[in-house]
């Protein structure tokens, strides 16, 4: 197998050349026209060439990917035989189950730090304000050397800054205990919504998305997301973190015969409503720069001006489905739709996108050169897994098989930035000298002891000046902060913000 079948008509067929793979895809269309059939057969094709995937779940019609489809029946057999596929046999593919609430997959873990301010600001559906306040706490973590892996570390350090706000202003700008105040209260309805299952360790690491089975097939990761799709900032930016990783971890590999990992971004509107143009900026940089990393970007959703022009540029590879022209902004999406694919003198694209049959499409892909090859409408080939949902003995099974699973189904909470700072405030509190210096301005002063009192304020110092021992233990750390550098390293967008892990 060197190409991706994806249909045919009586004429032709059209496959995808896996050389233009990572030259992005768009499968559109609307409900209940196939859209998740054609999935499946790019996902199982690139699957059989060794490539892994990474798709989203939005209905839980997916699964089937992980089980062999049943013997076909009279419909199936009548497709086939217009298909031409005489050599079709039901087989499963190799699937890895993942949900970031750990019910039906492997949990899917981050870590605070990873996500860094600017997405976590977008999760928390912050203020430019509110995202500078959160920026500022993400430097004093860095600086004092605190982790920040789950959402109690942020609780305990949004609580530090609030009570040391006039210090952090001092050091870092200006913050303010109101914004402080409205970004906990954020924090805490994201807890509700359940990501404080996301944040925390173990980390997914992108080798374990990226892996084959003893074969050499392509191993298909597939998301459980019938429950994340109901929180679209957390859908949606998860994707785009995991999008931003693989761009700043995965090395330039240049054009290669085909890509390392495809990955499908379901649901496709969710990830650019109300998105800031500078979000939408760097998407379309990671869209057009991750090809040269070997990584393959298709997004499913139904009417192709869900996505940005700028990025619906990029999709070199199109499949599109019947669009119903109701209402005059379906007009308008099938006369930009039509626009978009090379003519074909024999097909009337405006017309035919509204009298597609379900399983039919009209597809255009990257030929020799990457040159767009004319639109054709055809029949979309049946995938050999089963199409529509698995059942839960069915899932547990799989997940069974996993190679994966004695990794991450266990949580792992080693010492981060709620234990240091509660460990700080013990030790505070057990220090009677701190106590000392914590005496409000205006008290009354203490009596004074002689010479004792005096060698003690020189070493010591007071509640208005630093002693010798406070000075020397400054500069120590200091020089061994200088020294060692120790600055938490996190991924803020990959390297699409600048950011370095």
């Amino acid at each position: 197998m060197t190409e991706i079948l994806i249909g045919s008509n009586e004429e032709t067929s059209v496959s995808l050349d896996p050389r233009y793979g990572n030259r992005h895809g768009m499968i559109a269309g609307a409900t209940g026209t196939g859209k998740s059939v054609s999935l499946m057969v790019l996902a199982e094709g690139f699957s059989k060439l060794g490539v892994p995937c990474f798709l989203a779940d939005a209905k839980g019609d997916l699964a089937g990917l992980s089980l062999a489809a049943g013997e076909p029946g009279d419909k199936l057999k009548a497709r086939l035989a217009k298909l031409h596929l005489n050599d079709w046999k039901p087989q499963a593919n190799p699937v890895i189950f993942w949900d970031i609430y750990g019910k039906l997959g492997h949990p899917v873990r981050a870590t605070i730090s990873e996500m860094g301010p600017t997405l976590l600001g977008r999760i928390l559906e912050l203020n430019d304000t509110q995202e500078g306040v959160l920026e500022v706490i993400f430097k004093v973590a860095d600086d004092q050397g605190w982790l920040l892996l789950d959402l109690s570390d942020l609780r305990a350090l949004l609580g530090f800054a609030s009570e040391n706000a006039k210090d952090i202003s001092t050091h870092y700008g200006l913050i303010s205990t109101q914004s402080i105040a409205a970004i906990q209260r954020a924090v805490l309805k994201l807890e509700q919504d359940g990501a404080d299952q996301f944040f925390g360790e173990p980390a997914l690491e992108l080798a374990d998305l990226m892996r084959q089975d003893m074969s050499g097939r392509g191993v298909i990761n597939v998301l459980a997301a019938d429950q994340l799709i109901l929180k679209p900032r957390l859908y949606s930016t998860f994707l785009l973190w995991l999008l931003s990783e693989l761009f700043e971890q995965l090395p330039e590999v240049g054009d290669l015969d085909q890509p390392k990992l495809v990955f499908f971004f379901d649901e496709a509107h969710l990830l650019f409503d109300d998105a800031p143009p500078a979000l939408l900026q760097r998407v379309e940089q990671v869209v057009r720069l991750i090809r040269s990393k070997g990584v393959g970007v298709y997004f499913c959703s139904q009417n192709p001006d869900d996505v940005p022009g700028n990025i619906l540029g990029q999709m070199g590879n199109r499949v599109q489905h019947a669009l119903r022209a109701f209402t005059p902004r379906d007009q308008k999406a099938v006369k930009a739709a039509a626009e978009t694919f090379v003519a074909n003198p024999k097909i009337n694209v405006t017309e035919a996108i509204t009298q597609l049959a379900v399983g039919e499409a009209l597809v255009s892909t990257l030929g020799d050169g990457g040159v767009p090859s004319p639109v054709q409408r055809v029949m979309v080939t049946s995938p050999t897994a089963r199409i529509g949902a698995i059942t839960d003995a069915e899932r547990a099974t799989v997940r069974q098989r996993s190679p994966v699973g004695g990794k991450y189904d266990t949580a792992i909470n080693r010492e981060s930035a709620a234990e240091m700072l509660a460990k700080r405030a013990a030790d505070k509190a057990a220090d009677p000298q701190v106590v000392a210096k914590q005496t409000p301005a205006g008290a009354p002063p203490q009596q004074s002891g002689g010479w004792t009192d005096a060698a003690r304020e020189i070493l010591l110092g007071t509640n208005r000046r630093q002693g010798m021992v406070e000075a020397m233990a400054k500069s120590a750390v200091r020089a061994a902060g200088s020294r060692l550098g120790q600055q938490i390293v996190r991924g803020v967008l990959g390297g699409i913000f600048g950011g370095k892990r």
